[in-house]
């Protein structure tokens, strides 16, 4: 028996799927997930393994992951002496705090409880701001090893600072090396992330057929609170912080911005990718080029106002979903975190949501809560990340025209 065509047939099937954009296969997965939900409720129960496995692998690669990263990062990171820089810097670190900010007012203004499996996980609350602040310490100075295995992120990313900081010091061989180990953590994460479309295929099946259609409206209340949050930033609060540098119309930049950066990065969902249409646009407005050829590859990198977002949204979700009171100081500290972590945020989609562990353990949540929160944004990652990747880019420019001398006077929109 002649098996050739069966097998060609079957590879020609296999390579059509994996040319398919994974967005668009996250659409297919949810859509696919639904169907089975409404017409097999057993069978969607069935695969829910694969929402498991995907949640578990998440947590497998999240704690490793910050650790190089962030040690790479700040490793590899050459000092430049322009002066011109340090203003936009400052504005990126401005514009990131701020998106955090304005992320805790609205998530407390509308509040979000999600559907989460919290039967078998536990969460330790604080009861002010004094017994973050201890557990915060106690964090720190955690065993490095167990930091990772435990999932206590805020003790990875201070090792991940302390390592970074003491490896600037090392040879150019001993960096190259640590880049190139940050460089194979991302390509493994690259291929769990791959496997995403299974994961919410099996997650979005057994929670339509456990909890009905309720859960989906709970998904669109989520992404409204996003977009919301970053329009706010994309049209009040960078035009603001425009204006008080230029003392000009802040509009014309900001929409030029939107327009000739945003939309194309929102169809990308990466900074990274977008940084020759940013320097194509930096040039149309008339830049230094010595300039802006460091601050934009730099604002990709650390002028993560999207994920501060993203971050500090479904942190405060999990904490409202768990009941824990979240004061005023508690929420500032979240703000700082939240902000501290987008900047080392990973360049492959959807890397601001493995950063959300981290801000949960401010609240004592556990990895395994976190984690289902993690794979909730995934779910909502179709609209959420496009989104976070076009405010992200977009101000990259726009903080950087902002902090030119000249820029506001050679804008064409």
């Amino acid at each position: 028996m002649n098996t050739e065509p069966t097998s060609l047939a079957n590879n020609v099937i296999f390579n059509k799927l994996a040319s398919i954009n994974i967005v668009n296969q996250i659409i297919i997965a949810i859509v696919i997930g639904i169907v089975i939900a409404t017409i097999a409720p057993t069978a969607a129960q069935s695969i829910a393994i694969l929402g498991s496995l995907f949640v578990n692998a998440l947590k497998a690669v999240a704690p490793i992951l910050v650790l190089v990263l962030v040690a790479s990062a700040i490793a590899n990171q050459k000092a430049n002496s322009d002066a011109k820089l340090k203003p936009i810097i400052g504005l990126y670190l401005l514009g990131t705090i701020s998106a955090a900010l304005v992320a805790v007012g609205l998530s407390f203004a509308f509040p979000v409880q999600l559907t989460l499996d919290i039967a078998s996980a536990s969460a330790n609350p604080p009861q002010g701001l004094k017994e973050v602040l201890t557990t915060l310490a106690f964090k720190i100075v955690d065993n490095p090893f167990n930091a990772v295995v435990t999932g206590n992120f805020i003790g990875i990313l201070a090792w991940g600072l302390g390592l970074g900081f003491a490896l600037k010091k090392a040879s150019d061989s001993t960096k190259v090396m640590v880049h190139d180990v940050a460089e194979a953590i991302s390509s493994i994460v690259k291929l769990v992330i791959r496997f995403a479309p299974l994961g919410i295929m099996g997650l979005v099946a057994n929670t339509v057929a456990t909890t009905g259609f309720d859960t989906l409206g709970e998904f669109s209340h989520l992404v409204l609170l996003l977009l919301g949050a970053m329009l706010v930033i994309a049209l009040i609060v960078n035009p603001l912080i425009v204006y008080f540098v230029t003392r000009k119309n802040p509009y014309p930049l900001v929409l030029t911005c939107i327009k000739d950066s945003g939309i194309t990065a929102f169809f990308t969902r990466s900074s990274a990718a977008n940084i020759p249409v940013n320097m194509t646009l930096c040039e149309k407005l008339k830049l230094h080029e010595d300039t802006y050829s460091v601050s934009i590859p730099l604002g990709a990198t650390i002028n993560m106002a999207g994920a501060a977002i993203t971050i500090t949204v479904l942190t405060l979700a999990a904490a409202h979903t768990l009941n824990i009171q979240v004061d005023f100081a508690t929420a500032i500290l979240l703000s700082i975190i939240a902000a501290v972590s987008a900047c080392g945020a990973s360049g492959v989609a959807g890397g601001s949501l493995l950063l959300i562990p981290l801000a949960c353990g401010l609240f004592g949540i556990n990895t395994d809560i976190a984690m289902q929160v993690v794979a909730i944004g995934f779910i909502i990652g179709v609209i959420q990340d496009s989104a976070e990747t076009a405010l992200n880019s977009s101000t990259d420019v726009v903080f950087t025209a902002a902090a030119s001398h000249h820029a506001t006077k050679n804008i064409n929109p």
